[in-house]
């Protein structure tokens, strides 16, 4: 059953450009939150280099295999159910780590614990790219991120995380917030790596 996200669809190209430069010197990554798999299957059609390992909860399985099964790639595997409150870190060399439009749905919490575990668990001078909507120095970019922000808190989800916050979660690991993109939407691809 393939899902159809038209966000992902519309980003996808524009994250590609920038991941082509940015994991040109990786060979494993890890995906955080696989969603509905489209995203997964264009970027490893496109990075024939890198294995491309997907993650997700349960739910979001089915959808992630069949467009794995639609693609024939042999560099993207099957995902393995990875809740970041829950479930250990994979037992993988992982060299990369991606993720896109999951800070704002996880808990704050949930958000610290990721990034504790990547700086954890990344290999020395790994890439962590992390895509979505956030917060500058406290302030919203666009007032339609704002209420999006109260829409999502509406529903008990953890809204837009600001980018100083994340790096003060950082402050005492091997992480380091090396670039910050901006892209189309008002989003920002944050790229960290490990010292």
């Amino acid at each position: 059953m393939m899902l159809f996200n038209q966000a992902a669809e519309n980003n996808k190209q524009v994250i590609l450009e920038q991941l082509m430069d940015l994991l040109a010197n990786s060979s494993q990554l890890l995906e955080i939150g696989s969603g509905t798999g489209q995203h997964a299957v264009h970027f490893a059609a496109n990075l024939p280099h890198l294995t491309w390992h997907t993650s997700d909860l349960k739910d979001n399985h089915p959808s992630i295999n069949a467009y794995i099964d639609d693609s024939g790639l042999g560099n993207v595997h099957r995902p393995f159910e990875f809740d970041v409150g829950e479930n250990d870190w994979p037992e993988l060399p992982i060299d990369a780590v991606y993720t896109a439009n999951t800070a704002h749905i996880m808990q704050p919490h949930h958000v610290q614990r990721m990034m504790r575990l990547v700086a954890e668990h990344l290999l020395i001078g790994g890439v962590f790219c992390q895509y979505g909507p956030f917060k500058v120095d406290g302030k919203f970019t666009t007032e339609s991120n704002a209420s999006f922000d109260a829409c999502l808190r509406a529903q008990g989800y953890g809204g837009y995380r600001d980018i100083e916050e994340l790096q003060d979660w950082c402050a005492d690991s091997v992480l380091k917030l090396e670039k910050t993109i901006p892209m189309p939407a008002n989003n920002f691809l944050l790229v960290w790596r490990k010292s």
